[in-house]
């Protein structure tokens, strides 16, 4: 897979984890549990695309 395309599916799958945790938070009783898991995944996908794009 060339890298371009790499890098935007990663960030494909970096905006899905954001609106996951958008509607995650939005419920009457998030699941701070589930957010938090979310949120690291979020985290290490933009770390591999920060070192994809400084490559």
């Amino acid at each position: 897979m060339p890298m371009e395309a790499r890098i935007e599916n990663l960030k494909r799958k970096h905006a899905n984890l954001d609106q996951e945790i958008g509607g995650e938070a939005q419920r009457p009783i998030p699941d701070q549990a589930s957010i938090s898991e979310l949120k690291k995944e979020k985290l290490k996908l933009k770390d591999a695309i920060t070192s994809l794009e400084e490559a």
